[in-house]
């Protein structure tokens, strides 16, 4: 499974949703699907974003868990 670290990059930079939202240009409902890791896919244009904004790399963001069984 792919969990969505998002939230942790957003409070090590200290940035609120709606900030992020802004700069990044989608809406703050949407910013909160992908923090929640309920998004089914993301565009890289988004994700590069997202990194540029919060000055991170994608594996800070999406990280891969082996789900339980």
């Amino acid at each position: 499974m792919i969990v969505v670290n998002l939230d942790v990059m957003m409070a090590k930079r200290k940035m609120s949703s709606t900030e992020l939202s802004e700069h990044i240009g989608i809406t703050p409902a949407n910013l909160s699907i992908l923090k929640t890791g309920k998004a089914r896919a993301i565009r890289f244009s988004t994700l590069e974003l997202i990194c540029r904004v919060l000055d991170c790399q994608p594996g800070d963001i999406l990280e891969f868990r082996e789900e339980e069984s």
